[in-house]
């Protein structure tokens, strides 16, 4: 496949897959299955009900839930509007969401009343009455599950009034609309917490997504008539990216799963004969560990892709010896590179893909330098940075934060330690920022301290990661208290549950009297990370 005029956006490129892969099922989701050439006629009706809400070229609509098929569909629909997409994180408490939507300046959400429990409508009315704030670029939000038609009271339309909305639009002027978006258009907004605490806004262009992922997807192998089981969220680049996109480019069906159950993907991977499923290491194990494993046909197994943790040398050889893969690929990358840096290559040696993450992916420069900016010899530790078509524009509405991050000859600096062997193979070791990864999902420490600092009782907070044998990293929090209060490690547990993603909940609180500071005054985090063991 090329990237050229015919595919120089997204919704063009689903437009164009209607014919290139006509007799193919684009989505299976339960038991609704959507061809290629329903799945452009779906994008279209979306289309125009986007153009009915306002969604204008340029302008952002965000999608808060989980895996499916019309989570798809409505992202389509923004794109072929000419919006720019900004997926939410289901695991975001309001004020989380509250703050993308504000940020971003969001006209359209579309969300599920019902996920897990939770309403994130209401979950959001209740953060914007708690904080006084408002969100008055947000016009409409959409309920995906919810049953129509009308808008209730609570001011949610629900998916199929909000479709049939659409109606009023011509479809010529939705085909037109969609026949003028560039490769060089924004496509979406993708938010990353940083080392401020706050999150930031990385932004791709329609080129770059399909570039990125058309190089992707011939590395892995990606294929027409792949049966794709996507367990990684939509909202983060795994899912999203290399996942559902990268599928249509290719003609593969994609197989949305809203919530990872070992049975139930085992179930789906023999029902649906699934060839590819990608996934943290922490996936995979779970796959390889559970006890009915072997009470299932999962013999279509050919395909996997993992990363955003260590890979145990061990997990790649028991997935080529246990299982039915012919290709394990193990890759790194950031936000702010469209998801993509390195990549290993389907006949890399298990230790090769274990223990690192690959080369730079064609056309792009990788580099490992020291504080002054100059490149290292191989097998010398310093800070990883990459320039290329692969980097973002820069943070939206935010100059200051993309100008610490890419510098004047367009290198952008990860933040991340790493070396390069003789190959030009980079392995990551450590990270300048702090960061560290919850089971695939990245917790800035910075982030979660000052969420913990609004907690009445506490005064500091020094959040660090520490191994943990299930999720690979979780969060250790060593708080002090204010004067006078009392500090219940379990209280702050359950309080930060409440507060912040769970991911980002700390596993383990600490009450300290003081914190290991050099003179400067700065908390000397490896000391804390060196002095911890867990709880007996």
């Amino acid at each position: 496949m090329r990237i050229d005029e015919e595919y120089v956006s997204v919704p063009r490129l689903v437009r164009a897959g209607a014919e290139r892969f006509a007799d193919l099922e684009a989505i299976v989701d339960g038991d609704r299955r959507i061809t290629y050439p329903a799945l452009a006629d779906l994008a279209l009706r979306a289309t125009r009900a986007a153009m009915a809400a306002g969604v204008g070229p340029g302008d952002r609509a965000a999608i808060w839930a989980p895996n499916g098929a019309d989570w798809i569909v409505a992202a389509l629909g923004i794109l072929g509007a000419g919006g720019v997409l900004v997926p939410c994180n289901t695991r975001f408490k309001g004020p989380e969401a509250a703050f993308v939507l504000g940020r971003s300046g969001a006209r359209l959400l579309c969300t599920v009343t019902d996920f897990l429990g939770t309403d994130y409508p209401a979950m959001l009315r209740d953060a914007l009455a708690e904080s006084g704030d408002g969100l008055p670029d947000l016009g409409t939000i959409v309920a995906l599950d919810r049953p129509g038609p009308g808008v209730a009271a609570d001011g949610v339309t629900d998916w199929a009034t909000f479709l049939a909305a659409g109606e009023a639009v011509p479809e010529a002027e939705a085909l037109a609309r969609i026949a003028a978006v560039r490769g060089d258009d924004l496509a979406d907004i993708m938010f990353t917490s940083g080392t401020t605490g706050r999150p930031k806004g990385a932004m791709a262009t329609h080129a770059q997504n399909l570039r990125v992922y058309e190089v992707w997807s011939e590395v892995v192998g990606l294929r027409a008539g792949d049966r794709y089981l996507v367990v990684n969220p939509f909202f983060h680049g795994f899912g999203y990216k290399a996942g559902w996109l990268s599928a249509l480019m290719r003609g593969a069906t994609v197989v949305p799963m809203p919530v990872f159950d070992v049975p139930a993907v085992l179930e789906r991977v023999q029902s649906e004969r699934i060839t590819v499923l990608p996934g943290p290491p922490t996936l995979l194990s779970g796959i390889l560990e559970h006890p009915a494993r072997d009470d299932y046909d999962l013999s279509s197994l050919r395909l996997t892709v993992t990363g955003a943790a260590a890979v145990p040398v061990e997990l790649i050889r028991r997935l080529r010896s246990e299982m039915t893969f012919e290709t394990i690929i193990t890759g790194y990358g950031l936000t702010e590179t469209t998801g993509t840096v390195s990549m290993c290559r389907y006949d890399d040696d298990p230790e090769t893909i274990a223990n690192f993450s690959g080369r730079a992916i064609p056309d792009t420069e990788l580099r490992i330098v020291d504080p002054d900016g100059l490149e290292l010899p191989p097998g010398t530790p310093g800070e990883v940075v990459t320039r290329g078509y692969h980097l973002m524009p820069g943070y939206y509405g935010d100059p200051d934060a993309t100008a610490a991050t890419i510098d004047a000859d367009g290198w952008l600096h990860t933040g991340d330690i790493g070396i390069m062997d003789e190959r030009g193979y980079l392995r990551i070791t450590d990270r300048l920022k702090d960061m560290y990864i919850v089971g695939g999902f990245n917790a800035y420490p910075a982030e979660i301290e000052g969420i913990l600092c609004t907690h009445p009782g506490i005064a500091q907070a020094a959040v660090v990661g520490v191994p943990d044998d299930r999720l690979g990293e979780v969060g250790a929090a060593f708080v002090i208290a204010r004067a006078g209060a009392v500090v219940d490690p379990d209280a702050v547990i359950a309080w930060a549950r409440e507060h912040i993603a769970n991911y980002k909940v700390p596993r383990y609180v600490e009450v300290r009297a003081d914190l290991p500071c050099n003179a400067g005054g700065k908390v000397l985090k490896y000391e804390l990370r060196q002095g911890w063991s867990a709880p007996a």
